[in-house]
């Protein structure tokens, strides 16, 4: 059986391809229309998918998507009547609602299919389930407690209850108005990050600043004892006034959803244009510790409702790596499991697995690394640099380099005398992480490195960290308590001892979001920190996603592009490697 899900007209929108219950890719939209966050319609991450697979759209048994427009229509309803929202807000919901109900028709005229053969095969699930399904049935574990925590869709911002086998059962849910990605919202927009999807912004600039206003954002949110989470309305207008969302074709935008209560508790909110000042870092270390208490007071009782010593997250809160590094330390769960696409994106796989088990399906398939994307032989790779041949030989020397152990023997030597590189190899990762396919590389034990790649590559704010990159054997000589994870998803402490060998990849707390990197998972990224470790004694990598203020590079045009725009020293695609000649003496 051949299942396409579908996340449309919300962010991150995206489109998956299962093939009796395995996944065959997967990928978002904004790769291909480099605008990040694409919203609208997955067009083109729909073709990706069934090239992937080799199907055409007739061969498809089941379209999923992750939405439901009749999903809690009485709670809709009810709260309308109650509070008297702005009739604004009332016609945004419905618009957007509308393009859900019409998309089976979108979806034809996509794929090239009459209407009517789409419908017959159209499946309508639920946001929220979608998340839970995302996780759980990828996840390696019979039975585990779910939960999916994120700001809404569907009406709904919190669930929760348990994965057995082949089944969801959802017995606790957070309504609108109430959210914790609400709350992380509002403070990120205070702050001045106004763009779709800033909140991870704030999660790096928290370490710089002390928690001194936890009372203040205490006052925003409760969490009762069963682990509902209840806003105090006064400071936010999302449910009165309503924020302004644009879903089509483009980037998403969400309007303002603090009210002006919030800045007469806090002050004035920071302007975008206005230098980020001890205020704006105290401000953000007080969000990150009160929402990581909120989520802690959700995740304890969920434990004690079930029992159960493993746990599945998703949701777009699900990305604060911060709080996944502290799960098994603060709560009774000894286990947690989370896939690297947990916000929107993540919902196409879920509906397509929700799909499939809801028709019998059992469970076939692991998550064990996000390398679900499309891949690019040596053949058109050389396409690409023949397309750029004035700029590439003006600019740079052509290395061929014949064999796996060649190429990363030669560029773990590129990296360890201090030159950044474009890594481009194998299929392009799924979810928001770079995992070492389209990545940018560096030495971590450079001190400065942070800084050079902020400024000469990614032009972004100095206060963003970078990732390491750890051979997983290494895992714990280099960090304390921490887990395998191939995703990118969870932070912890590095050793103290070790904070001065990498101090690239450590953060101003101690910190570092590691990936786990296994000859199993990736054995030719494993290799060349193999080659690394050889040749320096650190079996580490700073590791970066391949762009420049743009969605992750998907081709080897954009590719070769974003490394000749910028600053980058190296770039390998493939066996091919090119290096600039303004960078250091050539061999």
């Amino acid at each position: 059986m051949l299942i396409l899900g579908i996340n449309a007209y919300h962010g991150d929108v995206s489109a998956v391809l299962l093939a009796d219950g395995r996944l065959v890719g997967a990928v978002e939209e904004e790769r291909f229309r480099r605008v990040k966050h694409w919203a609208g319609f997955p067009d083109l991450a729909v073709q990706s998918c069934l090239q992937m697979g080799g199907v055409e759209a007739r061969d498809i048994d089941v379209f999923a998507v992750s939405r439901n427009p009749r999903a809690h229509l009485w709670r809709k309803a009810l709260f309308a009547l109650r509070n008297r929202p702005d009739p604004r807000m009332l016609t945004d919901r419905a618009r957007n609602a509308a393009f859900v109900a019409r998309m089976p028709a979108r979806l034809a005229s996509s794929v090239g299919l009459p209407e009517a053969h789409v419908r017959r095969r159209f499946r309508y699930v639920e946001h929220h389930p979608a998340h839970l399904a995302s996780s759980f049935f990828v996840s390696s574990f019979d039975e585990a407690a779910v939960c999916a925590v994120d700001g809404f869709g569907d009406f709904v911002s919190t669930s929760a209850g348990v994965g057995r086998g082949t089944s969801l059962t959802v017995d606790r849910r957070v309504f609108f108005p109430h959210s914790l990605g609400v709350l992380y919202l509002a403070l990120t927009q205070y702050l001045g990050f106004h763009g779709y999807g800033d909140e991870f912004k704030v999660m790096g600039l928290a370490p710089y600043g002390e928690p001194r206003f936890t009372g203040e954002i205490r006052r925003l949110v409760h969490v009762t004892d069963e682990g509902d989470v209840r806003l105090d309305l006064r400071y936010f207008r999302h449910w009165s006034e309503g924020a302004t969302m644009t879903w089509d074709d483009g980037a998403p935008t969400i309007g303002p959803v603090f009210s002006s209560e919030l800045e007469t508790l806090l002050g004035p909110a920071r302007r975008a244009d206005e230098p980020v000042g001890d205020r704006h870092e105290a401000m953000a270390a007080s969000l990150q510790a009160v929402y990581e208490e909120c989520l802690f007071r959700v995740l304890r009782p969920l434990h004690a409702r079930t029992r159960l010593p493993r746990l599945c997250l998703a949701g777009g809160c699900a990305m604060n790596s911060v709080a996944n590094g502290k799960v098994r330390e603060q709560t009774p769960f000894t286990d947690l499991y989370v896939q690297p696409a947990a916000g929107d994106n993540g919902t196409a796989l879920g509906a397509a697995l929700h799909a499939w088990h809801a028709v019998g399906g059992d469970r076939r398939f692991v998550m064990e690394h996000g390398y679900w994307g499309p891949a690019f032989d040596d053949t058109r790779i050389a396409d690409a640099m023949a397309g750029r041949r004035g700029d590439v030989e003006s600019r740079a020397t052509l290395v061929a380099l014949t064999g796996e152990d060649e190429r990363c023997r030669w560029t773990a030597e590129r990296i360890a005398e201090g030159l950044v590189v474009g890594w481009f190899q194998g299929r392009m990762e799924w979810g928001a992480r770079a995992l070492g396919n389209r990545s940018i590389l560096a030495d971590p034990r450079r001190a400065d490195m942070r800084d050079i790649i902020n400024t000469r590559i990614k032009f972004r704010e100095k206060f963003r960290p970078f990732a390491p990159s750890v051979a997983v054997e290494a895992l714990d000589e280099y960090f304390v308590g921490a887990v395998p994870d191939p995703f990118m998803i969870q932070v912890y402490p590095v050793r103290p001892e070790k904070r001065t060998v990498i101090p690239a990849v450590t953060h101003v707390d101690g910190s570092g979001r590691l990936q786990t990197v296994s000859r199993e998972t990736n054995a030719l990224y494993w290799r060349l920190i193999d080659a690394f470790r050889a040749r320096t004694g650190v079996p580490v990598l700073l590791n970066t996603s391949f762009n420049e203020n743009e969605p992750i590079v998907h081709t080897p045009a954009e590719a070769l592009d974003c490394f000749l725009r910028t600053d980058m020293d190296v770039l390998v695609m493939g066996s091919h490697a090119l290096w600039k000649r303004a960078a250091s003496p050539e061999p």
